[in-house]
C-alpha cells in the first residue's frame, strides 16, 4: 500500500495535480477489539461532544481489514461517518448486504462466486460425494451454508458430512485435540471423493498436519484463505495428505513492486515496514556483535532470519498485494472524478465529504494494469478466479502451486481435459421408477446416489418427476394420478339433517295450523288480547323463520347464503316488535296511574311501534345484504373442500343479532313488570318465558358461530332459529290456541270481567269497568 501511494504521488502525469495522498497504518492484530479501537483512532476528535451528530472526519477512505470477521466490525463503525471501506481479502457474502454495510466495497470477489466456482469444479470432475468443513466465524459459516444450499439443488452431488469447527479448534489443548481426532476419524471413514475446507488457515494447518501424519491421501479443495499458503504447501510429507485443488481471485503482479523491494534492500529505504525488517533481521557488522550480547531464541533465529533480497520477493503475497494495489487505484480514481482533475489541474478544492467520495468510488469504471474494475450494487467487483493445483513430487523440491484453469463470474469454468475424471459410483442404483415415485438424492450406507422415493402427499408422478396436483385435487393412494376433491357439507340425507328437517316442517305445519285457528276465532277476546291483527303478523314472521331454517342445511347456494341471515334478522325483529306492541296494550289497559297511563297511551300505537321498531332492522339488514353480505366460501383441505357460508361483516352480524336481543330484553322487562296485572290469559308470564329463552339461545350462539368453521356451522344456525321460534310458538301462542279450542268458557267478555273484579277485590283496589 505504501509503495502504491508513493508511486501515485510521483507518477507523471500526476492523476491528482497539486495534491498528495497521505496515510495512517494501524495494526488490527487480526482481533475485532483492536480493529474497533484503531477505527475510533482514525475518526477521533472529529465530533462535537455537545452534538448528537458526527462531524466530518479527516480520514476519507479506509483500506482493510484482512479478514471478514474484522472487516464486519470495522464496517459497522465506519458506516456511521459514511467513510468508504475497501477490503483486499474479506470475502464473506454477508458484507454484500448494503442495508447493513452501506460503505463497504472490496477488490476481491465475494464468497458467493467462490462457492459457485467450487460447486462447478466438483461437477466438472464428476465427483458424486463431498464433505464440507467450515468454521464458526463469518467466513466459514456463511461459506459452508452457501455450499450446502448449492449442492442441495444439484441432483447428482451429495454431501456426506458437513462440520462447523469451533472457535478453539486451532488452539493447542486437549479439547481442540479431541475435536481434531474426531474430524480426522470422520474423514478417514468417509467415502467422500473431495473434502472442501472452507475455513481460516490456522484451522487448515491442524487438519492438513493430521492428514500428513495419518497419510489420509484424500482430495482437498482449498478456499482462497489457504490455497496459496507457502507454509502449508512446504510441509514435509505434504504428498501424504493427497492432492489439493484451490481457488484464488484472479492473480497479477503489482507493477514494479519486486524491483522496489530489491532496491530497498540494497540501497536503503524510507519505507517503515521494510526498514523495520532490515533493522531487526539484517544487522550490520557492528550490530551483529551487539546481537551476540542479546541473542534471539534459537526458534526465533530459525524463523526470523535475514533473507537474500531475491528470496524475500518470493514471499510476496501476490493476491493480497495486488488487491491492495487495486484498492489504492480505486480511491485515486474516485478522487480524480470527484475533484474533476485532468493532467494539469483539479477544478475542485479538497473541501469535500467522505460521503461524496464514497458515491464517486461506487461509480468507478476503469482498467488498470489489465484489470477492469467496476462495482455492482453490492460493492463487489466483476472479477473471476484462478483454479490452482498443488503439484507435489517425491523429490526434495517444494510443492509448486500452479494455475490450471479459470472461473468467470458468468459461471464458465475451464480445466485441462486430462484432469477431468469420469468416476462411476460402485453402488447399483435403480434409475427407472414406478408411477408415484421420482429419482432423488439418497444416502444408502456410505454411498450416495439417486434412488426412487415416493411422491409426497398432494403430488403425483408417472415414474419421472413428482408434480403437484392442482388446488382442488389430491393425489391418489399410489401417487400416480390426481383426483378431484369432494365438497364437504352436511347432506340432506344425513340423520342429523333429517331430524332438523322434520322439526322445521313440523314448525311450518303448526304455524299454519295456528293461523287457521286464529282466523276462525279472530273476533274473540283472546285473539284481541294477543294483539288482534298483530298476532297474524307474528305468525307470518314465525312461518318465514321456519321456512328460512330449511335453507341452512344442504349444499351452500349463493342466493340463499346472501339472503337468509339478513331476512331472518328482519323476520325475528318483526315478530318481537309485535310482542312488544301487545305488551304496551296490556300495560295501558291495566295501569291506573293517570300520569303513566297518559304517557303509555301516547306510545300505544301498535302499527307505529311495529313499523318503527322493525324498520330500523330492515334498513340495517338491507345495507348488510347489499354491501357486506354473506357469501359462499371454500377452505381447501387435504382431501376435501369445505364449503360454508361466510357471514361477511362481523359488525353487521353482531349488530343485527344484538338488536333483536335488545328487543327481546325490552319485552322481558315489560312482561316482568306486568306479571301482577289481572291478565286472565297470562300473556305477560308466557312472554317473559319465551323472551328469556330467546336471549339465552342467541347469547350462546354468537360466540360459537363467529369462531366455528365447519360443515356443522349451518346446522347450528338452524338449531338456534328453531329453538327461538318454538319458544315463541310454544310459550306465547300455543296456550291461546288451547283456550280457543278446549277452554271456550273463558274466551268471552263476561269471564274476563269476572276475573278482573275478583282480582281487585282480593287486592282491595277499586274496580273500574267499561
Amino acid at each position: 500500500m505504501i509503495y502504491a501511494i508513493r508511486e501515485i504521488n510521483k507518477r507523471t502525469p500526476r492523476p491528482l495535480p497539486n495534491y498528495t495522498i497521505g496515510f495512517d497504518i494501524y495494526d488490527t492484530c487480526a482481533d475485532v477489539s483492536f480493529a474497533i479501537r484503531a477505527t475510533h483512532e482514525l475518526l477521533k476528535n472529529h465530533s462535537d461532544p455537545h452534538s448528537c451528530l458526527l462531524a466530518e472526519p479527516k480520514t476519507k477512505a479506509v483500506i482493510g481489514a484482512g479478514s471478514s470477521e474484522v472487516s464486519i466490525a470495522v464496517a459497522r463503525v465506519l458506516a456511521l461517518s459514511s467513510v468508504a471501506q475497501i477490503s483486499y481479502s474479506a470475502t464473506s457474502e454477508l458484507l454484500s448486504r448494503k442495508l447493513k454495510f452501506p460503505t463497504f466495497l472490496r477488490t476481491i470477489p465475494s464468497d458467493k462466486h467462490q462457492t459457485k466456482a467450487i460447486a462447478e469444479l466438483v461437477k466438472k470432475f464428476n465427483w458424486k460425494t463431498v464433505g464440507i468443513v467450515g468454521s464458526d466465524d463469518e467466513y466459514g459459516k456463511y461459506g459452508s451454508d452457501t455450499l450446502k444450499d448449492i449442492f442441495d439443488e444439484m441432483k447428482d452431488i451429495c454431501i456426506e458430512f458437513s462440520d462447523i469447527l469451533p472457535g478453539y479448534f486451532s488452539q493447542n489443548n486437549s479439547k481442540a485435540n479431541d475435536c481434531l481426532d474426531e474430524l480426522v476419524r470422520k474423514i478417514n471413514n468417509s467415502t467422500a471423493e473431495a473434502i472442501i475446507l472452507f475455513t481460516k488457515q490456522s484451522n487448515v494447518a491442524a487438519i492438513i498436519g493430521a492428514a500428513v501424519k495419518y497419510s489420509l491421501n484424500r482430495t482437498w479443495i482449498a478456499s482462497d484463505t489457504w490455497s496459496t499458503s507457502e507454509k502449508l504447501s512446504s510441509l514435509s510429507g505434504i504428498e501424504k495428505a493427497g492432492e489439493v485443488f484451490g481457488f484464488i481471485s484472479k492473480r497479477n503482479e503489482v507493477p514494479g513492486f519486486k524491483d522496489y523491494v530489491i532496491s530497498s534492500m540494497f540501497n536503503g529505504t524510507t519505507n517503515a515496514i521494510l526498514n523495520n525488517y532490515m533493522t531487526q533481521f539484517c544487522p550490520t557488522k557492528s550490530e551483529e556483535n551487539r546481537e551476540s550480547n542479546f541473542p534471539l531464541k534459537k526458534t526465533a533465529k530459525k524463523i526470523l532470519k535475514c533473507l537474500d533480497p531475491m528470496d524475500l520477493t518470493n514471499y510476496i503475497d501476490q493476491d493480497a498485494s495486488y488487491n491492495t494495489y487495486l484498492a489504492v487505484e480505486v480511491i485515486v480514481e474516485g478522487l480524480r472524478s470527484l475533484l474533476k482533475c485532468d493532467h494539469r489541474q483539479c477544478k475542485r478544492s479538497t473541501n469535500f465529504t467522505a460521503l461524496e467520495l464514497l458515491m464517486e468510488i461506487k461509480k468507478v469504471n476503469f482498467t488498470v494494469n489489465g484489470t477492469h474494475i467496476q462495482f455492482d450494487s453490492n460493492g463487489d467487483p466483476f472479477l473471476g478466479y484462478d483454479i490452482l493445483y498443488w503439484n507435489m513430487t517425491q523429490s526434495k523440491e517444494s510443492t509448486r502451486i500452479t494455475k490450471i484453469g479459470e472461473y468467470e463470474p458468468e459461471g464458465n469454468i475451464t480445466v485441462p481435459h486430462y484432469l477431468v475424471r469420469n468416476k462411476v459410483t460402485a453402488f447399483n442404483c435403480s434409475k427407472t421408477c414406478k408411477p408415484g415415485q421420482e429419482l432423488k438424492k439418497q444416502n444408502k450406507g456410505k454411498v450416495c446416489c439417486n434412488d426412487c422415493v415416493p411422491c409426497a402427499d398432494g403430488e403425483y408422478s408417472d415414474g419421472e418427476e413428482c408434480k403437484c396436483c392442482r388446488t382442488k385435487e389430491y393425489s391418489s393412494e399410489n401417487r400416480d394420478k390426481c383426483l378431484l376433491k369432494n365438497n364437504d357439507f352436511l347432506k340432506r340425507s344425513h340423520p342429523f339433517i333429517v331430524f332438523l328437517s322434520v322439526l322445521e316442517l313440523f314448525g311450518i305445519i303448526v304455524t299454519i295450523g295456528f293461523a287457521v285457528v286464529f282466523t276462525i276465532y279472530r273476533k274473540t277476546p283472546i285473539v284481541k288480547a294477543v294483539g288482534g291483527y298483530l298476532s297474524f303478523v307474528e305468525l307470518f314472521s314465525l312461518l318465514a323463520c321456519f321456512c328460512l331454517s330449511l335453507s341452512f342445511t344442504g349444499k351452500t347456494n349463493h342466493t340463499f347464503c346472501k339472503v337468509r341471515l339478513p331476512v331472518f334478522g328482519i323476520a325475528s325483529s318483526l315478530c318481537i316488535s309485535c310482542i312488544l306492541a301487545n305488551l304496551l296494550q296490556i300495560l295501558v289497559g291495566f295501569n291506573f296511574d293517570l300520569k303513566k297511563r297518559s304517557w303509555i297511551k301516547n306510545v300505544n300505537q301498535p302499527l307505529a311501534v311495529v313499523t318503527i321498531v322493525s324498520g330500523f332492522q330492515v334498513i340495517q339488514c338491507v345495507i348488510w345484504m347489499i354491501c357486506y353480505g354473506p357469501h359462499p366460501k371454500e377452505i381447501i383441505l387435504s382431501n376435501t373442500i369445505l364449503t360454508y357460508c361466510d357471514k361477511g361483516s362481523n359488525a353487521f352480524f353482531i349488530t343485527t343479532v344484538g338488536y333483536n336481543a335488545f328487543l327481546a330484553l325490552s319485552c322481558f322487562l315489560f312482561a316482568f313488570k306486568g306479571k301482577k296485572l289481572p291478565d286472565l290469559y297470562t300473556n305477560a308470564n308466557l312472554i317473559s318465558i319465551s323472551m328469556l329463552l330467546f336471549l339465552i339461545v342467541w347469547i350462546f350462539f354468537i360466540p360459537i358461530y363467529i369462531n366455528l368453521i365447519g360443515s356443522y356451522t349451518q346446522a347450528i344456525e338452524s338449531i338456534a332459529i328453531l329453538i327461538s321460534c318454538y319458544g315463541i310458538l310454544g310459550c306465547h301462542l300455543a296456550p291461546k290456541c288451547y283456550i280457543m279450542l278446549f277452554r271456550k268458557e273463558i274466551n268471552n267478555e263476561k269471564a274476563i270481567t269476572e276475573y278482573i273484579r275478583n282480582h281487585y277485590e282480593q287486592t282491595n283496589m277499586p274496580v273500574v269497568t267499561s
